[in-house]
């Protein structure tokens, strides 16, 4: 996916470099030569002779060159900022017309993040709220998800859309996307997700009388939680940042700090794997617990 995504990026730079060479060729007369575009043929002209450098001079060159290439990354920003960069403040305002046309794709983003910084000033509240939503990545990569979907390409889709979950893993409509894309894969079923990562449990999450219950491991990992298993009283022990939570296997008993609590639905194991309440385990070390019912998501967080 990291691939793809570069590649995806390396067009759009190599096209704005393009754009960038061809409007700078364009200003230069027909391009053959000088301002006037008289000549035809470039003049060959003998370097001088270059003096020894030196330690302090290379020095100097390096530094030259490093705010040479920082000034060069922000020529290329986009194809748009290249054309209206010059424009002084009325810059902005092609800029807000360009964006109508690319506000739902990753370029809106690019533009937006320009307008936010070069031209805040010029900007109403009312502008720089819609600006910040599209500036938003996993906006953005929800919108490059929709397009790979549309082109058919819905397996690029879904690795593009869990991308999305991971830049906001709060958002809960980028989980709703994402599982219309699984659906559409064939791929059914509640889901789970720590932190944004999805769970690779071999067991998925079973909803019993309205408790979803989740392999007690694939959220002891990702909320780096210590686990004790204690095989006499078939007891699961978890411990994290003085919390520590005990259940038992087929007991609605369970403990928050030696505190007992009567759960709804027992812990059980289930095809080797122990399963546990997602919402009271969570909350009781201390995360925030989600349910998206479109795509039957569990969403686990770290405030």
């Amino acid at each position: 996916m990291k691939k793809f995504l570069s590649i995806f990026a390396s067009c759009l730079v190599a096209v704005s470099m393009m754009s960038g060479a061809a409007l700078a060729k364009s200003e230069n007369g027909n391009g053959k030569g000088n301002s006037n575009g008289n000549s035809t043929k470039e003049a060959v002209v003998k370097p001088a002779a270059t003096p020894a450098a030196t330690p302090a001079a290379d020095k100097a060159k390096e530094k030259e060159k490093e705010k040479g290439n920082e000034k060069a990354k922000e020529s290329v920003t986009s194809v748009t900022y290249a054309t209206y960069e010059n424009k002084g403040h009325n810059g902005y305002k092609g800029l807000l017309n360009a964006i109508e046309n690319v506000k739902d794709k990753p370029a809106g983003a690019v533009i937006a993040g320009l307008l936010l910084t070069k031209y805040n000033t010029e900007l109403t509240p009312e502008m720089k709220a819609e600006l910040e939503a599209i500036q938003d990545k996993d906006a953005a990569l929800s919108a490059l998800a929709d397009m790979l979907k549309e082109r058919g390409s819905v397996t690029d889709a879904v690795y593009v859309q869990k991308e999305a979950i991971l830049a906001n893993v709060k958002n809960l409509n980028s989980y709703k996307k994402l599982g219309e894309l699984y659906a559409q894969t064939g791929q059914n079923g509640i889901k789970l997700y720590v932190n944004g990562e999805e769970s690779t449990s071999a067991v998925a999450p079973i909803l019993k009388a309205g408790t979803t219950l989740v392999p007690f491991k694939a959220i002891a990992e990702a909320l780096q939680a210590e686990v004790v298993w204690n095989a006499k009283d078939r007891s699961v022990t978890m411990t994290r940042e003085g919390t520590t939570v005990k259940l038992f296997i087929d007991k609605k008993t369970a403990y928050v700090n030696g505190q007992e609590i009567i759960l709804q639905v027992t812990p059980a194991i289930v095809k080797g794997n122990t399963v546990v309440p997602a919402r009271f385990v969570s909350e009781a070390l201390k995360a925030t617990v989600k349910w998206e019912p479109v795509s039957q998501s569990v969403v686990i967080y770290e405030e």
